[in-house]
């Protein structure tokens, strides 16, 4: 039943319950996120037990810093397996194109499968408060439309964005171009800490290729049937 463009964030600190939500699941899900809160907690290991059952995974650790530092620290990385691996498209065009272009010769020459490399636009957590506080005269829409353009021309395989921006950036990037989106809340369940959000049927619709779920799966009483119930409704946008 498993849909590869669900994307489970494994939102942990302890490898022991990230085990257990993953042999919950079983092979409802094919595709976990491992973030700052469990690779920083449990390392390269999170990452080997995964791949080990066949799963893909999306290493979430957003690295934002001068070019050759992100660069370096994406190759050190990718030899751990990760299938998608992201940096900070605000870290600009330069810092992006030296990521890509040194990635995919590391990747080469050492004779393995480039992970897919892509960039996080503004995060979904912040709303039009945040952004003006940060002195940000523009829309956040066209803020994101402009990272995304940037990182197409940079050479990277897509980003993380708002499914709000997703058919906006559709649009500007075009059919090929990978659109990550959290902030997938089924109707009915909470809204968290995020601000620009949608269900998954809305968010496929609008043009994101991948959906990233945690909370509405993780805290559910029976994930299982909770993951399963939103493959269902993916099901319904091919």
């Amino acid at each position: 039943m498993a849909d590869n463009r669900l994307i489970v964030a494994l939102d942990f600190h302890k490898f022991s319950d990230m085990e257990r939500l993953v042999t919950v699941l079983g092979d409802s899900i094919s595709y976990y996120k491992v973030g700052m809160e469990l690779f920083y907690s449990e390392g390269p290991k999170a990452i080997s037990y995964l791949k080990e059952r066949g799963k893909n995974v999306f290493l979430d650790l957003k690295l934002h810093d001068i070019p050759n530092t992100v660069a370096e620290g994406l190759c050190s990385l990718m030899v751990q397996g990760a299938d998608m691996i992201n940096i900070h498209a605000s870290g600009g065009f330069t810092m992006m194109k030296t990521a890509a272009e040194r990635v995919h010769k590391r990747a080469e020459e050492m004779g393995a499968v480039c992970p897919k490399l892509i960039a996080v636009t503004i995060l979904t957590s912040i709303n039009q408060d945040d952004w003006q506080g940060l002195g940000m005269t523009c829309e956040i829409r066209e803020q994101v439309i402009r990272l995304a353009r940037l990182a197409q021309e940079a050479g990277l395989d897509g980003v993380v964005a708002s499914p709000q921006e997703a058919a906006a950036i559709r649009e500007a990037c075009g059919p090929d171009f990978m659109i990550i989106t959290p902030g997938i809340r089924p109707i009915g369940t909470s809204t968290d800490d995020q601000s620009r959000i949608a269900t998954p049927e809305a968010a496929l619709k609008n043009g994101a290729t991948h959906l990233v779920v945690g909370r509405p799966i993780r805290a559910a009483e029976a994930p299982k049937l909770a993951a399963e119930a939103i493959i269902k409704e993916m099901e319904m946008v091919k």
